[in-house]
């Protein structure tokens, strides 16, 4: 009898604990939450750190023009994502685009949850993207785009370009997604799209005044180097945290970053000594954010072994692609399609051949997964390339594109912004 009162007793008291078992379960996990706050304060570290890479790249006139590309995005797109961004990439299923569903976030709140995190802190997260993909655009047009256009024109290429093409690899429901392509971090929907895109501009803005005659230098390599930095700082927020937890897959990305973007620097440096007979220091930056780019879509699903040959590999393509404006004569100032274009590329083609963990490749005899891999690539690319184009049309005809001759030559810290970088 003592034993029946006491088993009774037990189960009455496990039933006043069932309600706060069921909202244990279906609360956030307090160490993936923390992960994430972090991850998304890191990736928006990596667009201070984007200004200065670039700024140090340009010529001193155009320091703080250059870099109020890269801060005007962090205000137009910080809103935009918000308002609009958000619930196209990832509001509702469908294979091409999300609904209006969660417009201002609307639906959304403190205890609203994405897997094991508050939704919030995934919409953040997702923003951080959406910011510096535009961003990374800024480097092919500096010191000859009007600032009024920039500004205009990367509003309308994150809704049209990027919060599709978010959609398709990884909202609920896209097509690309829904086919296979693997893309951790975002080696199609951030650079392919930006550096494809960057080539467009540049073809229609046409060269800066004197390329490739005059020599147009880097104007503080420090500047660059630092900027390099944060940039590789700001990187394992951008791949470990697009694991969306704390754990070994957040591990493993983290480490294939670091690896890669070593090796890449390494194969950069040592081809730069072979041919230039000289190592420099804006090779070895260059070298750094290619290995970067390179192991984006491949993060969490290759082993660091692979992540070496990832990096090595990707610092000699993204050499040879910066090459490439010497060859065909076009103004990528600061090389947006060699390093994110074909990196980005690159990187999600290798990621078909090397994958093995959580997925399958060429390595597991998998051939049907690169060739998976080449579609998401040539319609992510042909689809940033025909709406660019045809933005850029209509923003021609409407605004136009590049400043005066005139005001080109004084630069646009003063002409534009009417600043100084420098007041020596």
């Amino acid at each position: 009898m003592k034993h029946k009162f006491l088993s009774t007793l037990t189960a009455l008291f496990g039933l006043t604990l069932l309600p706060t078992l069921c909202l244990a379960a279906e609360s956030a996990d307090p160490g993936d939450t923390a992960w994430m706050l972090v991850s998304s304060a890191l990736v928006l570290v990596m667009l201070p750190g984007l200004a200065l890479f670039y700024a140090g790249m340009v010529r001193a006139k155009n320091v703080l023009s250059t870099s109020m590309h890269t801060f005007a995005a962090m205000a137009i797109i910080g809103v935009q994502w918000i308002v609009l961004g958000y619930t196209l990439a990832f509001g509702g299923a469908g294979p091409f685009i999300g609904s209006l569903e969660n417009m201002f976030l609307n639906g959304i709140g403190p205890d609203s949850l994405s897997g094991t995190i508050p939704t919030y802190i995934f919409v953040m997260f997702q923003g951080m993207f959406a910011i510096i993909t535009p961003a990374l655009i800024s480097g092919a047009i500096a010191e000859r785009m009007k600032f009024s256009t920039y500004c205009v024109f990367i509003l309308l290429w994150s809704v049209l370009v990027y919060d599709p093409l978010a959609h398709w690899v990884w909202g609920d429901g896209g097509w690309l997604l829904e086919m296979g392509a693997l893309d951790f971090a975002g080696g199609t929907v951030v650079h392919l799209s930006s550096g494809v895109s960057a080539l467009i501009l540049c073809l229609f803005l046409g060269k800066r005044i004197g390329f490739p005659h005059e020599r147009i230098v880097p104007h503080n390599l420090p500047m660059t180097l630092l900027g390099a930095g944060l940039l590789w700082f700001g990187w394992f927020g951008f791949n470990a945290g697009s694991a969306l937890s704390s754990g070994g897959d957040a591990a493993l990305a983290f480490t294939t970053t670091q690896t890669a973007a070593a090796a890449a620097a390494l194969s950069w440096m040592l081809l730069e000594w072979l041919l230039a007979g000289k190592p420099s220091a804006l090779g070895i930056a260059s070298g750094i954010v290619a290995g970067l780019v390179t192991i984006t879509p491949a993060a969490g699903f290759v082993t660091p072994g692979w992540a070496i040959v990832m990096g090595l590999l990707g610092g000699a393509v993204c050499y040879g692609g910066v090459m490439l404006k010497h060859k065909f004569g076009y103004d990528d100032s600061l090389d947006v399609l060699g390093i994110h274009g074909l990196g980005g590329a690159f990187g999600a083609l290798a990621t078909g051949v090397f994958a093995t963990v959580g997925a399958t490749s060429v390595l597991t005899g998998d051939w049907h997964q690169l060739w998976v891999q080449f579609i998401g690539i040539a319609a992510a690319g042909a689809y940033a390339v025909v709406v660019t184009t045809i933005l850029l049309l209509v923003l021609k005809a409407t605004m136009g594109l590049r400043i005066s001759r005139e005001d080109e030559l004084v630069g646009l810290d003063q002409t534009a912004h009417s600043e100084t970088g420098y007041n020596l």
